[in-house]
């Protein structure tokens, strides 16, 4: 059985898993991964690719008519750079999706709101259909989702650290609180976390290092795609309340007397 699907902007999707293309050993262990994931969407940081095909890149490697690609702009650190960024990926036919990353800090790679704010406004003034990576702040998440972003992707731990759902209760509040699609970014380290997180209700993952940075990438890339769907088919199905005490799982009425 499959979940249902969702949609981003003017795209629609059947995998809720999106999955990004550094840290690989190879541009053919990229591609390798990203197929057994089942991901539909991959994330292309513009700054650190080469964008002329003429020359060996990962874009060679990517069928775009198999794949949509998400241009992001990691290694910003100013509005500035993150909107020249975005405007240099339409420009090499890249689309108008993007994800924004406007980052605040170089230890924690934490977003800064102010600037992932603004950025957002101009971008989407100027025609991007805009994911944020942002951090898992109620308030700024609706500001967001007001400005017009199709999306948001509040970080679920930090970028790398493997750490898991550190706040699933503003995971949840986020979620009662935007309309727009709520795609966790970062912090995922295995397919246990994987699950949590899509069993919270979110409408997709986006993860690299998880993957790429695992001993062996591809069985983790098969372990995260079950793992998404799973989570997403639990969350769909609609778990049991917790108790404190026993619940026994044969009723007691029509039992036959002794």
């Amino acid at each position: 059985m499959q979940s249902s699907e969702f949609k981003i902007g003017d795209k629609t999707f059947k995998s809720r898993l999106i999955v990004g293309t550094g840290k690989y050993k190879s541009f053919e262990e990229t591609r390798m991964a990203i197929e057994i994931s089942g991901a539909e969407m991959v994330t292309v940081a513009v700054r650190r690719i080469e964008l002329d095909k003429s020359k060996d890149s990962l874009l060679n490697h990517l069928d775009p008519k198999r794949y949509t690609f998400l241009p992001n702009t990691a290694g910003c650190y100013t509005v500035k750079d993150a909107v020249m960024t975005c405007q240099l990926a339409r420009e090499a036919g890249l689309g108008n999706l993007v994800k924004v990353e406007v980052i605040g800090d170089e230890k924690t790679l934490f977003p800064d709101n102010e600037a992932t704010l603004e950025a957002s406004r101009l971008l989407v003034q100027d025609g991007f259909q805009v994911l944020p990576y942002c951090g898992d702040d109620v308030v700024l998440c609706k500001k967001l989702e007001d400005l017009g972003c199709v999306a948001v992707m509040p970080l679920a731990a930090p970028i790398g650290s493997g750490l898991g759902i550190r706040n699933p209760y503003n995971i949840k509040l986020i979620l009662e609180a935007v309309k727009v699609p709520v795609i966790i970014d970062a912090g995922v380290g295995t397919a246990s976390d994987a699950s949590r997180a899509m069993e919270l209700g979110v409408a997709g993952l986006l993860m690299n290092t998880a993957i790429a940075g695992a001993g062996e990438p591809l069985k983790m890339a098969q372990a995260m795609k079950l793992a998404v769907e799973s989570g997403r088919l639990a969350y769909e199905a609609g778990r049991i309340p917790k108790k404190l005490y026993a619940s026994a799982s044969s009723p007691m009425e029509g039992l036959i007397d002794l």
